[in-house]
């Protein structure tokens, strides 16, 4: 099955196909792959559809859910931008992590059964809710939903250590704007030229530098011709020069 199709609860199907068809969904789906695996029948594709449905909207700088929320659903972004935070006791934020179209929020609610973090949308963002219960029994019957699920939870863990590691801060720059590129990329978007919805302060608690050192290490980038930014939109020059500068993170964020 194509990866643009997944059947969805409340879509509607186009009026030349039957009612017991499965129907056409966003492509940026994190599960719609799922549907690739051969031998799926309607069967299996309506037990997709009882786990997959979309929410309402939420608008820039609402929550999806907050720090120590009962854990019950993941959510895959279908538009948008989220970043995932959690607030020190001097009241100072950490941001965990940034998700795209495409990408799942909240695995790291799994256990201890609650949100261990806040999720905010960059900008209007759209998502579908993947009620965990209902998703544990079908992974239990459904060997690809359950390896897609695994890697998912595998790729979380790496991504959460990669920054941890002694790394300059030409790396983590040049590694975060590359993986950014690739992960666009994944969606059928331009690797080298892209928008940025997260804050550039935002960017600096997460690669764990001070915003001053982001700016400084962007402006001798873009003093080499290797990047060009301008507002939030961002084109790589020298992709080559980049990955030879943050290959060790590069690689560690290809395995995650």
């Amino acid at each position: 099955m194509p990866t643009e199709l997944l059947s969805i609860r409340g879509a509607s199907a186009p009026a030349d196909m039957p009612d017991d068809d499965a129907v056409p969904c966003c492509h940026s789906c994190a599960y719609a792959h799922a549907c690739q695996g051969e031998g799926y029948g309607k069967r299996e594709l309506a037990a997709l559809q009882c786990v997959v449905e979309p929410v309402p909207s939420v608008a820039s700088g609402e929550h999806l859910f907050r720090r120590g929320e009962p854990f019950r659903a993941l959510y895959a972004v279908s538009s948008g931008s989220v970043k995932t935070s959690i607030f020190t006791r001097d009241g100072r934020e950490q941001v965990l992590g940034f998700y795209l179209p495409g990408e799942v929020v909240g695995l790291n609610g799994i256990y201890p059964e609650s949100y261990p973090c806040d999720a905010l949308a960059l900008e209007r963002s759209s998502f579908c809710h993947l009620a965990f219960p209902a998703m544990r029994s079908l992974a239990t019957e459904l060997p690809v939903v359950q390896q897609h699920l695994f890697r998912m939870l595998s790729k979380e863990l790496g991504m959460a250590s990669l920054l941890a590691g002694e790394h300059s801060a030409e790396e983590r720059v040049a590694a975060f704007l590359l993986d950014l590129g690739e992960r666009y990329a994944r969606r059928g978007q331009s690797s080298t030229v892209f928008r940025l919805a997260m804050s550039r302060s935002d960017i600096a608690s997460y690669l764990r530098l001070a915003p001053e050192t982001v700016s400084r290490v962007i402006s001798r980038f873009r003093d080499k011709h290797w990047v060009s930014i301008h507002g939030r939109r961002v084109q790589l020059h020298d992709v080559d020069a980049l990955g030879e500068l943050g290959y060790a993170l590069v690689q560690l964020t290809a395995a995650a």
